[in-house]
């Protein structure tokens, strides 16, 4: 089972088209990995994507490359044409899924002998459409949140009736939330319902009893043809139930669950994901009771029955190449079989972390600045930013540094024009500014207990801004107070030169003076996918401020290439590209 079936010699890739908002670069990233696996394995690559700014669709990744609308005329003119043997479709995000059924339904596999490569179309139905992943969950006795089926509005507005307000509205076959939507009211429930059924590729919508301020984890999980399975990685939202996950701040491993929740859910993971046949990567996603620490109450949200954006997260958290190993995994190879290309080991192994990860989002409401900026099921945020570090509170400092958002620290330069009644509106109400509103609420006074109730956040969460806070006013003190421990202390708390700077009344100029005089420089640590059990190969790196340093000394001439950052309007993957260009040539 380790090399391809014998009649198999060219596959095609769908991409996922131009970046939209619920599907940008992380699907290009996993395409790319698919295209280099599927070539290691001695396969012509055909791959048909719109977009031109992605290294995807660059001549050296496959050997053909076809820049054509992603429609099932065109690629079934492509299909008939080129006749390949395989179609990968789990790679491009939900167009490339929606594209391979309709391929599919129009009969175009069936007349030119294409076989879906990886998760079957039938596994794909029963985790996209509503219904049939209704009755599956009931099968595998997976608890799912009250709720039914509907194909009109008037049937919509009676279930709402019946499952009693607020309820959650989700189209089948949808991205990012789109067409969703939590519904107050019976006139809310007729617009976000009509507007779902235009959007569901199947005219179908799901009306759900809603459950926001329940704790929202994922779980990343790989499985084989061979039933072998396994969790990359596990995240938990630090926003509750009622933001999407792609608007949420999110942090793995999960810091909240009990080890026996954590292994419940990990479970229920694998259940779900074996019950569905999923042959590859998927997320699953679960809403748990925040009042049982047990994880014994607990429901199933949904499962993507691809690699998804948390997909991209998860691997670059981990180290682990998700998407890379689902391409293996579509060939017919067993996850014993795929070789770790970070370890050199098997890829049929859990990953191990010893750091946190926190990812934000990054929203484009700076050039829209007369739009609704809450947060809800539909997302909108354009790209994000990760940060890893050796605490929870590292980790946000060095994420909210990362989005270019005029902030310091947790310091934003609007906060001071705020009311208390704006500060505590942003905290009650999920906003793109939120972290920034609890972090000012506790230097006006308000405790944790009080944040957590009205924000629906985990208190351990809002402990970490709340330690964040108390080293500000730390630094505060006064510069004669800023010796070398106190340094040590705010840049391990994820603290840097500037963030010092403003709430000390210093220059960063000033600060990184009395750093490097006290000897106080980054060390960088190595993400190897097994917390330093095995030596790593070609590992990722991240900053801390502690003693050993993980980072071997080059022995040849060395230069620096500098990325974007997250992905906004007017700087997108186009300079991934050139980056990548950059760095090979």
């Amino acid at each position: 089972m380790g090399e391809p079936p014998a009649d198999l010699s060219k596959v095609l890739i769908i991409g996922s088209g131009p970046i939209i908002i619920g599907q940008a670069a992380e699907f290009d990233y996993s395409g790319t990995q698919a295209c280099r696996a599927l070539r290691e394995a001695g396969l012509e690559v055909v791959l048909v994507n719109s977009n031109p700014a992605t290294i995807m669709t660059d001549a050296e990744v496959a050997d053909r490359v076809y820049i054509e609308p992603l429609i099932p005329e065109v690629v079934g003119e492509i299909i008939a044409r080129e006749r390949p043997g395989g179609l990968l479709a789990t790679m491009g995000g939900q167009t490339g899924l929606n594209l391979a059924v309709a391929l599919h339904d129009l009969g175009v596999l069936e007349r030119y002998d294409v076989r879906v490569l990886g998760t079957p179309l039938d596994a794909v139905a029963r985790a996209e459409d509503r219904a049939l992943f209704k009755a599956t969950m009931a099968a595998l006795g997976e608890p799912l949140p009250p709720s039914e089926t509907v194909g009109s509005v008037e049937e919509a507005v009676r279930v709402a009736g019946r499952l009693g307000l607020a309820v959650v509205v989700r189209p089948a076959y949808t991205l990012g939330g789109s067409g969703g939507g939590i519904a107050m009211s019976v006139d809310e429930v007729r617009a976000v319902a009509r507007r779902g059924l235009s959007l569901s590729r199947i005219g179908q919508v799901l009306v759900e009893k809603s459950i926001a301020g329940w704790k929202e984890i994922e779980y990343e999980v790989l499985r084989d043809a061979a039933d072998n399975a396994i969790t990359v990685c596990n995240m938990e939202n630090v926003d509750p139930m009622g933001v999407h996950t792609g608007d949420s701040i999110v942090v793995a491993p999960s810091q909240t669950l009990t080890d026996r929740a954590y292994h419940r859910l990990r479970t229920a993971a694998i259940r779900i994901v074996r019950g569905l046949d999923i042959r590859g990567a998927c997320n699953v996603q679960f809403a748990v009771d925040p009042a049982d620490p047990t994880g014994g109450r607990y429901y199933v949200i949904e499962v993507n029955p691809r690699v998804s954006r948390s997909s991209a997260l998860a691997s670059k958290a981990t180290g682990y190449p998700i998407a890379r190993v689902a391409a293996k995994i579509a060939l017919g190879q067993r996850l014993d079989e795929i070789t770790n290309a970070i370890t050199g080991g098997t890829a049929c192994f859990e990953p191990a972390l010893d750091y946190i990860v926190v990812k934000i989002p990054r929203w484009p409401f700076d050039k829209f600045p007369g739009v609704d900026r809450t947060l809800g099921t539909q997302m909108k945020s354009t790209g994000e930013t990760l940060a890893l570090g050796r605490t929870f509170e590292e980790a946000l400092l060095k994420g909210v540094r990362s989005l270019d958002v005029g902030a310091v620290g947790l310091w934003h330069r609007l906060v001071e024009t705020w009311s208390d009644n704006e500060v505590w509106a942003r905290i009650r109400t999920p906003h793109e500014h939120r972290l920034f509103a609890l972090a000012e609420a506790l230097r006006r006074g308000a405790t944790v207990a009080a944040l957590a109730a009205s924000s629906g956040i985990d208190p351990f969460f809002v402990s970490g801004i709340a330690r964040i806070v108390a080293a500000e006013r730390e630094a505060a003190a006064g510069p004669e107070r800023l010796d070398a421990e106190t340094l040590r202390r705010l840049l391990r708390c994820g603290f840097d030169d500037r963030a010092i700077a403003h709430v000390a009344g210093l220059t960063p100029r000033d600060v990184r003076a009395r750093r490097e005089a006290a000897g106080l420089r980054p060390t960088y640590k190595s993400v190897d996918t097994c917390a330093g059990e095995f030596p790593a190969r070609t590992p990722y790196f991240y900053s801390t401020y502690e003693d050993e340093d993980e980072v071997p000394r080059a022995q040849t001439r060395t230069a620096v290439v500098l990325g974007s950052g997250p992905i906004r309007i007017g700087q997108g993957i186009e300079f991934d590209y050139c980056t990548v260009h950059a760095v090979q040539a």
